[in-house]
């Protein structure tokens, strides 16, 4: 039985359970889509659970398998997910482990620290804008003044997207449905796709893409929005690695 519960859905949670697979260290990976579960090794050392989980649900899993430890590798703008992930660590006397992805050198374009701040400023002008900001974000967005007309957004290529995209009121006619990180020259294809004027991003890390984002925008001569990242205090990821190694050994 593994002692080590992770929770994923990013580039760093699939990193960390090749990592442990290569190691011949059993661990157990909750993700919240199909999408990310795909992605994971399928293995006798990985066991994958699915589904989007509240508090309670992540205190019963960690009881009932009896997990030591819990690494928190969820998105770096899932706060909700990790005050949670926190919640049922400490209710189960567990140690938990964040796992927090690298911040960027690159800082440039203009920085607002929520998306109440990002909406006043799309709704200041009449730019076209790209939100590479994922689709957790699309419903703030439609508070923009003719989002319909003005806001093209780059989401997964996934069913339940697509619905939520066309159910709260977007243009199918400016949606752009594929899966990155995305490079430079992608970028760049959908800007001039979208014609837009603003970009706007969350800072990602290069994990996530962003310094092709920002480089893009450069090439482009457009503005770029970049959402705030909470700060957090942890471990990256070569940290955690050699973490898991420590406590959980392998070959």
């Amino acid at each position: 039985m593994s002692e080590l519960l992770i929770f994923g859905g990013t580039t760093e949670g699939r990193q960390l359970a090749e990592f442990c697979d290569g190691k011949n260290i059993s661990v157990c990976i909750c993700v919240t889509t199909d999408y990310g579960a795909e992605l994971l090794p399928k293995s006798r050392n990985t066991k994958i659970i699915v589904g989007r989980l509240e508090s309670v649900q992540m205190k019963e899993i960690i009881a009932e398998n009896n997990f030591r430890y819990v690494v928190d590798a969820t998105h770096p703008y899932a706060v909700e997910a990790t005050k949670n992930i926190k919640s049922a660590c400490a209710e189960t006397d567990t140690e938990y482990i964040r796992l927090v992805r690298e911040i960027s050198e690159n800082s440039d374009g203009t920085t607002v620290e929520n998306m109440d701040e990002l909406v006043d400023i799309l709704n200041r002008n009449e730019k076209t804008v790209l939100s590479t900001l994922g689709s957790k974000e699309l419903l703030k967005l439609t508070e923009v003044v003719n989002f319909r007309e003005k806001i093209w957004v780059r989401v997964l290529p996934l069913d339940n997207i697509r619905e939520l995209c066309i159910g709260l009121g977007y243009d199918e006619n400016k949606i752009i449905f594929e899966k990155g990180p995305f490079t430079e020259e992608e970028n760049i294809s959908h800007i001039r796709r979208s014609g837009a004027e603003i970009l706007v991003t969350k800072e990602s890390g290069a994990t996530g893409g962003y310094p092709e984002k920002v480089s893009a925008t450069k090439k482009c001569g457009i503005d770029l929005i970049v959402v705030k990242r909470p700060y957090e205090k942890g471990l990256n990821i070569e940290e955690v690695k050699k973490f898991i190694e420590k406590i959980c050994g392998g070959d």
